[in-house]
């Protein structure tokens, strides 16, 4: 063999694990989730579309925007946690609000999903289920949960997108706040890359009790746009993560041991805040952030306040 060849031989044998992971439908669905990180002008869009009771009202559409940053908190092969935080200005200063936060996970053997009021479960996936899907977990403010489902990435006609299996949903605090005829959702994930960034679509039906069954008041559309933007203080969003992300390390960490302990977890719900802990838990982050507490004391609190609450639901229950 010449010395050539041989040379090609090295460099082909060096690149072929390389070239076989970026070949791989795992890798490819990993970037995919990964480009959803990055600095962005948001838009909010919900629209109740189709009334399907006699009588019902539908509120009129909604359209809000801002600015968010996401991270890429964790990121491994089989697993990314992207991290949303809202970056506004108050009084000519930028403020810092910890947002909504979306696990991935490869072939998942469970995914936590929503099951009444207050309360989630663990559900086994099983393998023909799992196979090449990834779940999507979708967390409160404060890293308590709101629902999860199981979907595929697919690439077809140059579309890149991940759907999810239709799931139920505990209202969005757009509605919650109404104290509506309806009390949770059932609904579809779409999630969608796009020249200038990425868009959520949620497909969703608002549901609740009439004459004793569960029955669907109004179809609803949400749009939610992520158009890459930095024209605002990105900074502000990294050094408060870079102050607290220790403390939500450890709030996440004592949510999983519940609900691996219970095999789901039980907390009540705040029709402002997603759940009882949040107010507490994100002020206590806010304290960090501005130098008042430490993050050891911060963390303690957190996780006696989450231990607590859940073992006190789960006394009500």
């Amino acid at each position: 063999m010449s010395v050539r060849k041989l040379v090609l031989l090295v460099i082909a044998m060096m690149l072929a694990p390389v070239l076989a992971q970026a070949q791989s439908p795992q890798a490819r669905d990993r970037q995919s989730i990964l480009s959803m990180t990055g600095n962005f002008e948001v838009t909010f869009d919900f629209r109740e579309t189709t009334v399907l009771q006699a009588g019902y009202k539908p509120i009129p559409g909604k359209k809000v925007g801002g600015e968010e940053v996401v991270r890429a908190i964790e990121d491994s092969p089989g697993k990314v946690v992207l991290q949303h935080m809202i970056v506004a200005i108050l009084d000519k200063k930028p403020v810092v609000i910890k947002h909504w936060r979306q696990d991935w996970v490869y072939e998942p053997k469970a995914v936590l999903e929503y099951a009444s009021q207050g309360r989630w479960t663990l559900r086994s996936v099983p393998e023909t289920e799992r196979k090449g899907a990834w779940s999507q977990t979708v967390w409160e403010t404060d890293d308590s949960p709101r629902y999860g489902a199981v979907g595929h990435w697919t690439y077809d006609n140059g579309v890149t997108q991940w759907v999810s299996g239709e799931t139920r949903r505990p209202l969005p605090r757009r509605d919650a706040t109404r104290h509506p005829v309806y009390d949770h959702l059932y609904g579809t994930n779409r999630h969608i890359l796009t020249p200038t960034g990425w868009v959520q679509q949620e497909d969703n039906a608002k549901v609740g009790v009439k004459d004793g069954k569960d029955v669907t008041f109004v179809r609803e559309t949400v749009i939610n746009s992520y158009d890459r933007y930095a024209a605002f203080p990105v900074a502000a969003a990294d050094d408060y993560w870079a102050k607290t992300a220790p403390y939500w390390s450890k709030v996440r960490d004592a949510w999983d041991r519940a609900i691996v302990r219970n095999n789901g977890v039980t907390v009540a719900e705040d029709v402002e805040l997603g759940s009882v802990t949040g107010e507490r838990l994100m002020d206590w982050a806010d304290e960090i952030n501005e130098g008042k507490t430490q993050t050891a004391e911060a963390s303690a609190r957190a996780e006696a306040l989450i231990a607590k609450t859940v073992a006190t639901a789960l006394a009500s229950r």
